[in-house]
């Protein structure tokens, strides 16, 4: 693979800026400056640049904890994004893998691996998604009833049977919902449909992968190798 290529893949910077640094002599490949960005790294090769080893990675794998106040893009001139909060040195085409609403918080995939993003967000696979709920109102048995049934949200919408499960029922419940759909607002307009509005969400698990709960709102990490290899089974890749 071409340095500026394996450089810019992996977000160091743009080709142009690659091609400069390799001028200046800021890049080195196994101990020895190297300044053409043609070069071809050798696999298994140490890059080092402007001091900082830098290893390939095809795919990278992260686990967000989502806070409240910031969108579930790539890029977005006016609002903080998902990957703003990856702050290291990361590839160029992470995405996250589905979308939480703005106001929304709690686990998100971010990763470059579309097989794998297609795989958990298809309808055919019915991933589960387990979120935590505050409810303005009393939720009750009725509506666990009606949550399992499939319930209506609009003229050309009803979702799939889902799971409700009361934590605790007062005036602002708590409960835990678990769905295998991705709609837009779903959650949200599930409840609305019952008169009761959704007053915090917070996504807890998408299939074999469970939020860490040492992660804060805003931190991350990678997976582990348990968690990706899940993952995979959960979607018939291994």
């Amino acid at each position: 693979m071409r340095l500026d290529k394996f450089l810019s893949d992996m977000g160091v910077d743009s080709r142009s800026g690659i091609r400069k640094k390799a001028g200046w002599g800021r890049i080195k490949v196994n101990g020895k400056v190297v300044r053409d960005p043609g070069f071809a790294v050798p696999e298994g090769a140490e890059v080092v640049c402007d001091k900082v080893t830098v290893v390939y990675e095809a795919f990278s794998y992260y686990m967000l904890n989502k806070p409240a106040g910031v969108i579930s893009a790539t890029e977005d001139k006016r609002s903080q994004t998902v990957l703003d909060l990856i702050t290291e040195t990361k590839r160029k085409d992470l995405f996250p893998v589905g979308r939480l609403d703005k106001d929304t918080e709690g686990l998100l995939l971010i990763t470059n691996d579309g097989d794998l993003s297609h795989r958990l967000l298809s309808p055919k696979r019915h991933v589960d998604k387990l979120y935590f709920a505050r409810i303005k109102g009393t939720v009750n048995e009725d509506h666990v009833k009606a949550f399992a049934d499939g319930l209506k949200v609009s003229d050309d919408l009803t979702c799939l049977p889902a799971k409700l499960e009361i934590l605790s029922a007062e005036d602002i419940s708590e409960v835990h919902v678990t769905i295998r759909e991705g709609k837009f607002h779903q959650i949200k307009r599930m409840f609305e449909a019952l008169g009761m509005e959704v007053i915090y969400l917070k996504r807890l698990s998408m299939g074999s992968l469970i939020l860490d709960p040492d992660l804060s709102p805003g931190s991350y990490r990678r997976l582990t190798e348990e968690e990706l290899t899940a993952l995979n089974a959960l979607t018939g890749r291994i």
